[in-house]
């Protein structure tokens, strides 16, 4: 494998999941199994058999769904990197796959970072049912179009721009008074579709903010080490080089707007060889095309893909 060549991890966030996540790698090796009966070791249940065989409806819910999807990340991580060999030269995640980044980058180890996952899923829960919350997504428009009319329904405690993912596509986040609202500008505003999202809550909005009090002091005592890669963070969607800037962007995240569009932007300022996209789903792939990345970019989810990893001129 050549070192020389700049290659960048992404990891999915909630929604990606599905039952049955992985289970290729489970049964072909050895490193994914072994990773699957840690994280059970570590949660006190068995989280792996909920992963492999659902209920789906139980799996979506967010105490399960963001745990499930980060251990399946980091399985699939530890086959490519037995494998390869391969080190990122920088990772990054969208939401609670920003925690998966944080482990690839050797930032933060699997043990601690599953606690700080299951607590993250645990508050987020509590704060979805504290007050109910949804998101929609928005195409077609340009994000200071949206943050125009978010701003002039003025509707300050139910409205939020929550995610810039890429071009033509903004999420907002909010109750049920305020999505109704902003999706009602949206296509007011000749949007070209708007589409509410199948979620459990009001993510990277004002209605987390219970989630975000209870898990600021569980950041601020995690053992966080520099890194052997380099992180970029949905907040501030740039680079971020000191322990103290990455706590305090994984707490303000839980309540402010992932900019993903931004991070990945940076990303190609730095002529980034190839992207692999690790864990459930093709979202990121298909983000970085709108994006308009000019290095290629592979999704591993099953064991199949990792040809296409082998095929390619990084080999």
């Amino acid at each position: 494998m050549n070192k020389k060549k700049k290659i960048a991890f992404l990891f999915p966030g909630q929604g990606a999941q599905y039952p049955g996540m992985a289970k290729d790698f489970i049964q072909e090796f050895s490193a994914a199994r072994l990773t699957f009966e840690e994280a059970d070791d570590l949660l006190g249940r068995s989280i792996s058999s909920l992963i492999l065989n659902g209920p789906d409806i139980e799996l979506t819910e967010t105490i399960n769904s963001q745990t499930a999807i980060f251990i399946v990340s980091i399985a699939i991580l530890r086959v490519i990197k037995e494998l390869y060999e391969i080190e990122p030269y920088v990772c990054a995640g969208l939401s609670l796959g920003e925690y998966s980044a944080i482990t690839a980058a050797e930032w933060l180890p699997f043990r601690e970072a599953i606690s700080l996952v299951q607590s993250r899923a645990q508050f987020m829960n509590e704060a979805c049912k504290h007050k109910e919350g949804t998101m929609a997504v928005i195409m077609g428009l340009e994000p200071a179009i949206v943050e125009k009319f978010v701003k002039e329904i003025n509707l300050p405690n139910d409205l939020w721009v929550a995610n810039y993912n890429c071009p033509g596509q903004v999420v907002i986040s909010g109750t049920k008074k305020g999505i109704d609202a902003g999706c009602a500008a949206a296509k007011e505003h000749q949007a070209k579709r708007v589409l509410p999202l199948n979620v459990s809550g009001a993510f990277h909005s004002g209605l987390m903010k219970q989630a975000k009090d209870k898990l600021t002091p569980f950041i601020q005592k995690t053992p966080f080490v520099k890194g052997a890669s380099r992180l970029v963070m949905n907040v501030p969607g740039n680079f971020v080089d000191s322990i103290e800037k990455l706590r305090h962007n994984l707490i303000e995240q839980v309540t402010d707007p992932v900019r993903w569009q931004q991070g990945i932007e940076e990303m190609e300022k730095e002529s980034i060889d190839l992207y692999i996209e690790i864990g459930p789903g093709k979202t990121l792939a298909g983000m970085n095309r709108k994006i308009g990345v000019k290095a290629p970019t592979l999704s591993i989810e099953k064991v199949e893909n990792l040809k296409d990893f082998h095929e390619s001129n990084i080999n």
